[in-house]
């Protein structure tokens, strides 16, 4: 075998060996790599939208999202997302803009837990004020827009009474108050609108039927016990108190613990009702015979 039919059987043999190498190598080693890249490219062109598509997709989006912002605003109740544990107290001090000048309120902060998926602040609130105070306290809580309950309460009486003033009755109160949240906005809404928390009035139900606090007399109004009937007129009646004070009273007027009902000419008599601490009494005066005509 001649020289030069060597090297072109030598040339075959490298081509071949490099062609061996070359399919090889595409088909062992890029084939894996081109199969990710030709699905990441088809990936890339299923997302390869015209912009008018995607501003029209955008604007459904939003509708969509209102829809549902509107479907949880308009429940009793959300659950707001992360929320800080100072706007309890904000809740509060607005909220207690509707008490009384009596009312008087602590608020503690206790600890975060957790309950179930959810969060909440524990608070411990206490003071004292009107039941109706306490009422819409609890109407407040229980009614807020951001859920909040009472979990423990305790109450007990407290009887106000300042020097030269009527006793108040009121109510010492302490009760345990969470505050809920999430790390999550599933439950709340967008546009935040807090309830209507103003509470009705109701009666004290507190309140002692038979009292031994006895409001002062700081208008000097006729006390009934020890006056005496002095003289009668058609229309009204003449009336000395213990110490000596008169008074013309007439059929409705007002006096220390009652009013004066009936001013009886004929009989030469009239007529009191007086409330002492919740018991009702009717007192009758007559006019001294030694004074009658």
């Amino acid at each position: 075998m001649n020289r030069k039919l060597k090297n072109t059987f030598a040339l075959l043999g490298v081509l071949l060996l490099l062609g061996v190498i070359g399919f090889g190598y595409i088909y062992i080693f890029q084939k894996p790599s081109l199969k990710s890249k030709t699905t990441e490219l088809a990936s890339l062109k299923a997302l390869s939208y015209d912009p008018n598509v995607l501003n029209q997709q955008l604007k459904e989006k939003i509708v969509k999202a209102a829809k549902l912002d509107s479907i949880l605003a308009a429940r009793k109740f959300n659950i707001p997302k992360n929320l800080s544990s100072l706007k309890f107290y904000d809740f509060l001090n607005l909220l207690s803009t509707r008490f009384s000048e009596r009312a008087k309120l602590n608020i503690e902060y206790i600890a975060q837990k957790t309950d179930k998926e959810f969060l909440y602040f524990d608070y411990r609130v206490s003071g004292y004020g009107s039941y109706n105070d306490l009422f819409q306290l609890i109407y407040g809580i229980e009614e807020s827009k951001e859920l909040k309950k009472i979990t423990k309460m305790n109450l007990s009486n407290y009887v106000l009474a300042p020097d030269n003033e009527a006793p108040e009755f009121l109510i010492n109160f302490t009760m345990n108050v969470s505050v809920y949240f999430s790390s999550n906005d599933r439950y709340a809404t967008a546009t935040y609108t807090e309830n209507n928390l103003s509470a009705p009035k109701l009666y004290d139900i507190f309140y002692p039927l038979i009292r031994t606090e006895i409001p002062p007399n700081s208008r000097g109004l006729l006390d009934v016990q020890g006056a005496k009937l002095l003289a009668l007129v058609p229309d009204g009646a003449f009336l000395a108190d213990a110490r000596g004070n008169s008074f013309l009273l007439i059929e409705g007027d007002e006096v220390y613990l009652g009013y004066l009902t009936t001013v009886d000419y004929t009989w030469k008599k009239v007529t009191f009702v007086l409330n002492k601490g919740g018991i009702v009494e009717t007192v009758v005066l007559n006019l001294d015979k030694s004074l009658r005509k």
